[in-house]
């Protein structure tokens, strides 16, 4: 496939997230890679903003814009759990669509999007589907991703990744109607600011076998959602690996350790540092003679090319690019499926206090969330809009 021409594309959902799409589509215009040709909301003065700005078209729901004759493509800015509908629908008609994180609040409406794009393609084969996982085009993460598969680390012992950068004070829970609840947002750090950890996660070491999680419920914050998560994950392979975030720590911490029987990468503070030993900790243990040694490991500080193109723009240039050539893309919106399962396990193994074998039973989890949404008794604040 080789189509140069303008990709014809609007947003649905003009909020925080949508107002970056609508910059990064700007510059792609730009570059007359793409054609604006609608915006989204369903808060109207948002939606008339940004359309009296682009000087396009306003639309208030999102069926009347996949109505529009010749449009091509969508970016999904919305609400969460608004998500999977628009992304179907807009899939049913032969549109592409690049659906912001995460791809749905839970697994079974995951399947149901990627079943809607298996259907979609029997009747559109080129239809594109993607997800914005931008944070596998930051460098720091490319180049771990590319030690971890040169095998430089021999077989792999644990991960564990502590990552509390992701404060956030109650006035943020406050500014949105919908954030922090069950019923908008379908949980708190996990759903909102960690898709891309469990993405990352799975991207670098595969899916885990078994999930222990302990989460705290608004623990720190007046909200009705997790603040606090700590999981433990167990691969066939005999890996262990730890996560840890909360919105509550300030200053907080964002350190990877990712340990093999060659060595350990260590990622913290805009630097990769390898600790290479100069032979397998597992001979070791099985030869030496010490009872205390340790194995001798040099010490490098990983270069690493940090100017290179990253971020939200792109992933969007990859997804026209897609569009336009068929050239490839950064995260297929059918991948977005195994880091909410990773989330959604977590969730559920605390619930439960047991330990989640994968696959996990989605009908269980999703009967768990309406169990929440209608037991709720939570009431927010007054709403500050940002």
């Amino acid at each position: 496939m080789t189509n140069h021409k303008k990709v014809k594309i609007a947003v649905v959902g003009v909020g925080a997230m949508g107002s970056g799409h609508i910059k990064n589509l700007r510059q792609l215009q730009s570059d007359g890679k793409v054609e604006i040709v609608g915006v989204c909301d369903v808060i109207k003065e948002r939606a008339d903003k940004f359309a009296e700005e682009l000087e396009v078209p306003a639309y208030y729901s999102h069926t009347a814009l996949l109505d529009q004759p010749g449009l091509e493509a969508i970016t999904v800015a919305t609400p969460h759990y608004d998500h999977p509908l628009i992304t179907m629908d807009a899939l049913s008609k032969g549109i592409h669509v690049l659906c912001e994180k995460p791809i749905a609040v839970h697994v079974n409406d995951a399947k149901k999007m990627i079943a809607a794009y298996e259907k979609a393609k029997e009747t559109y084969p080129e239809l594109i589907f993607a997800i914005m996982f931008q944070e596998r085009t930051y460098p720091f993460h490319i180049k771990l991703k590319e030690i971890i598969q040169s095998g430089k680390l021999g077989k792999l012992i644990r991960a564990t990744w502590i990552n509390t950068q992701w404060f956030r004070p109650q006035f943020y829970y406050d500014s949105g109607d919908w954030r922090a609840t069950w019923a908008g947002e379908g949980g708190g750090i996990l759903t909102n600011q960690c898709p891309h950890n469990m993405d990352l996660y799975q991207w670098l070491f595969g899916m885990p076998a078994k999930i222990s999680g302990f989460v705290n419920i608004g623990k720190y914050h007046n909200i009705e959602v997790e603040d606090e998560v700590t999981a433990y994950f167990e691969h066939e392979n005999g890996m262990i690996g730890h996560f840890i975030a909360t919105t509550a720590e300030t200053p907080g911490t964002n350190r990877f350790e990712i340990v093999g029987e060659h060595g350990k990468l260590v990622f913290e503070n805009d630097k990769i540092v390898m600790y290479q030993n100069q032979m397998s900790v597992f001979d070791f243990i099985r030869e030496s003679k010490s009872r205390f040694g340790n194995v001798e490991s040099w010490y490098t500080e990983i270069p690493v090319d940090v100017t290179k193109p990253k971020g939200h723009l792109v992933v969007t240039e990859k997804f026209i690019n897609a569009i336009q050539n068929g050239g490839e893309l950064i995260a297929h919106g059918t991948e977005g499926i195994n880091g909410l399962a990773l989330a959604n396990a977590i969730m559920q193994s605390s619930f439960t206090e047991s330990k989640i074998v994968l696959p996990m039973d989605a009908d269980a989890y999703e009967s768990k969330l309406k169990e929440l949404i209608q037991s709720s008794k939570y009431v927010k604040p007054a709403i500050m809009q940002l």
